[in-house]
């Protein structure tokens, strides 16, 4: 009996280092399914970023690069799930048990209701206090809600590690458009599994709470997707955006439109705005099939 409980323990904790933070995405078999053939986004240059497989109720949901200095998620990646874009409210907002210590959870966790408990864990993450007098800026999700089904899905987007500042102008107007337009592309023209990535390019600006850098704000929001199963016969306006395309909208109350572009069109814009190198590359070969 005491083998059996044993093998049982030793189970957990296999399965317990199929997820959480992680030393490579595509070592780990269940978070490696939000990227496109496994692979995520190479070329980042700094040492200091978390891989988070993103939990939520002991299931991998979409995973993240996070930056626990700038306290914001560098990108976000997931697969689309058909929807009808209803978002939903009544989700209280979490954090990481992760982040702060190697015994933490490896599940996203509601904030405890005390603030003081915050400070155990605002060394590595944002925390709600960051968001509280910033009227200004709105907590723009990486991994959007609408673009998931189940409700579980959606309700594992309420992270602040898929949050960063958005101002408020940009984040209901440009930015909200493209995530419904991309979620109608995706929904009428994406017959397999469509894979998206978001992302953010910062400068240096940050919200600052009792005179500490606290939270980096981005100066560009992009996002891509690749869906190699796609609709041949959508009108040319939509199939030449297929099987990837991608767009990027300045930060900002003004000159905040969104532009789409061709996928390198989007690697090349973001070689000058981000610590990458030469061989940056969103998705494996561009998202073109080897076939």
């Amino acid at each position: 009996m005491k083998l059996t409980v044993y093998c049982w323990s030793l189970m957990c904790l296999i399965l317990r280092s199929q997820a959480g933070v992680v030393d490579d995405f595509s070592q780990v078999d269940r978070c490696k399914d939000f990227l496109y053939m496994g692979t995520p986004p190479r070329g980042y240059l700094s040492t200091s970023l978390k891989k988070i497989c993103q939990r939520y109720v002991d299931k991998p949901r979409f995973v993240t690069l996070y930056d626990p200095q700038k306290h914001i998620p560098i990108y976000s990646a997931y697969t689309f799930k058909k929807s009808d874009g209803e978002k939903r409210v009544d989700i209280p907002w979490m954090f990481e048990p992760q982040l702060a210590t190697d015994k933490g959870s490896s599940n996203m966790e509601p904030f405890p209701q005390s603030s003081l408990m915050h400070k155990n864990f605002e060394d590595t993450q944002a925390v709600l206090e960051d968001y509280v007098d910033v009227v200004q800026y709105e907590r723009g999700q990486m991994s959007p809600d609408e673009h998931q089904a189940d409700p579980l899905d959606k309700a594992a987007t309420y992270t602040l590690t898929n949050v960063v500042p958005l101002i408020r102008e940009f984040n209901f107007g440009p930015w909200s458009t493209q995530v419904e337009v991309t979620r109608k592309r995706l929904n009428n023209y994406c017959h397999g599994k469509a894979y998206v990535i978001t992302g953010v390019t910062t400068s240096g600006n940050m919200i600052r709470r009792d005179n500490l850098d606290r939270v980096a704000i981005p100066e560009f929001m992009w996002t891509a997707y690749c869906c190699s199963d796609y609709d041949h016969n959508a009108p040319y306006s939509e199939r030449y955006k297929f099987p990837a395309f991608g767009a990027y909208g300045l930060n900002d109350r003004v000159n905040n439109h969104m532009v789409e572009v061709p996928i390198k069109n989007l690697e090349k814009f973001l070689k000058g705005k981000m610590e990458v190198d030469k061989n940056f590359q969103i998705f494996y070969s561009d998202c073109v099939s080897d076939a």
